[in-house]
């Protein structure tokens, strides 16, 4: 059975930082997309970040435009996990943060690609 584990969400003054990890098992997922999403009270669940195999032992991330430049995906050398560092949080990165893992060849930016999700971990940003 798939089970994905987040853990390192916390509370963080704006300008802090805080690493998320999520770790997968159940299965191998080195060829597999592995992505962080965040949904804040009242919004949809958005995109955040991933990271999606391109061959070989090659990982390409794709960030959303909100937080380039500020947080950084990372592939375990097991490749069953991943971590999201957030640097300069800001107050409007506060949410649920979701770890999820899906098959290679789809958007990995698109909700719908990915199967499997973890159970969410809170970041609060205080200004």
């Amino acid at each position: 059975q798939v089970q994905l584990v987040e853990s390192g969400g916390g509370l963080v003054q704006a300008g802090g930082s805080l690493r998320l990890s999520c770790a997968a098992s159940g299965r191998t997922f080195s060829t597999y997309a592995m992505g962080w999403f965040r949904q804040a009270p009242g919004k949809e669940r958005e995109f955040v970040a991933a990271t999606t195999w391109s061959g070989g032992s090659t990982y390409t991330a794709d960030y959303a435009d909100s937080v380039k430049g500020r947080f950084t995906i990372s592939r375990g050398n097991a490749k069953n996990t991943v971590s999201l560092q957030m640097n300069s949080l800001k107050p409007e990165d506060t949410a649920l943060y979701y770890c999820a893992v899906g098959r290679t060849g789809g958007e990995a930016r698109r909700q719908e690609m990915y199967g499997y999700w973890g159970q969410g971990t809170q970041v609060t940003v205080s200004s």
